[in-house]
């Protein structure tokens, strides 16, 4: 069982958002230092602010964009389809005329 923090929920937040900002140049162990708190301490605050749920707005926005996707995959299924049958019938035009030529 983990023990309780010693730090404020404002403060992680600030800490992951101070990470956040910086991590294209900064690795955890550099922030950390800065914060006087461990690196892994550091990294499981923002794996578990990565876990919280999405809000309202994300959520209609996701099941738009699914919907969106999901037309789209049946439209190129059917054409890849009709791709398939068009290839078939070359083929079977290739092997006709081969067999005429001879």
């Amino acid at each position: 069982m983990a023990r309780p923090s010693n730090h404020s929920s404002e403060f992680r937040s600030d800490a992951i958002a101070l990470w956040r900002a910086s991590a294209d140049r900064r690795t955890f162990k550099d922030v950390a230092a800065d914060l006087n708190v461990n690196p892994e301490t550091l990294r499981t605050w923002a794996r578990g602010s990565d876990s919280h749920p999405p809000s309202a707005d994300a959520s209609q926005d996701t099941e738009t964009e699914l919907a969106r996707l999901r037309a789209e995959n049946a439209r190129l299924a059917k054409a890849e389809k009709e791709w398939q049958l068009a290839r078939e019938l070359l083929r079977q035009a290739a092997a006709y005329f081969t067999r005429e030529m001879k």
